[in-house]
């Protein structure tokens, strides 16, 4: 074996350990966590945003919520001429282990699309840059482009395992685990990309004064 193979397992051995480690005193720790609830609801982020007019879609089956066992969710359509945005946030006031966010790697396989290329893009919000996760999916040969990622209060992040590193960092040091997962689904054309993260760039901000900021 090579030396860099060695090298490779070696850290995703040491990656899953610290996984498990983070998971276990994640459960332990927010056993006596505090419900901490949103300065703004999130009906109140804006239905005209970067020249997309929104409407609320259709309400989630008692199934998916009990699912999803969020605290409140928003779920909109934006349109602007022929392009439709998707746009999905879930928020949780409270979360422990094995009741975390549900990412859309693992949901949107489960509901038949096939994820076919992933990476990171960057947003640009408030004179800073925040790394999203950036999805390409396709299902029936219809395809799509998904930005989404984990928003709290002072806090954007791309990566679920850093997710459970920092969910028992904040139930120690902040006896919180509030958070949010926000997904903006367009259709996959040329053009569009720039167009989410055009969204995207509005739409961290309208959620960062929904947790008070």
């Amino acid at each position: 074996m090579k030396s860099g193979s060695r090298s490779g397992s070696v850290w995703q051995v040491a990656g899953t350990l610290v996984l498990l480690a983070a998971t276990l005193a994640a459960s332990k720790l927010t056993a006596h966590r505090r419900s901490e609830g949103l300065r703004e609801p999130l009906n109140n982020i804006s239905r005209q945003i970067q020249g997309f007019v929104g409407s609320d879609n259709p309400p989630l089956t008692a199934a998916v919520l009990h699912e999803l066992k969020c605290s409140s969710y928003l779920s909109r359509t934006y349109v602007k001429e022929a392009l439709h945005a998707d746009v999905f946030i879930a928020y949780y006031s409270e979360q422990r282990a094995g009741e975390s966010m549900h990412s859309p790697k693992h949901c949107l396989p489960g509901a038949g699309w096939e994820i076919w290329d992933y990476g990171k893009t960057s947003i640009q919000a408030e004179g800073r840059n925040f790394d999203v996760n950036k999805y390409s999916i396709a299902n029936s040969g219809e395809r799509k482009l998904v930005l989404y990622w984990y928003q709290s209060r002072g806090r954007i992040i791309s990566s679920e395992y850093m997710g459970k590193v920092l969910l028992a960092r904040d139930a120690l040091l902040q006896n919180s685990t509030a958070a949010s997962i926000v997904r903006i689904m367009v259709p996959d054309q040329p053009g569009t990309l720039d167009y989410a993260r055009g969204f995207a760039s509005e739409l961290i901000p309208q959620m960062q004064r929904s947790f008070g900021e």
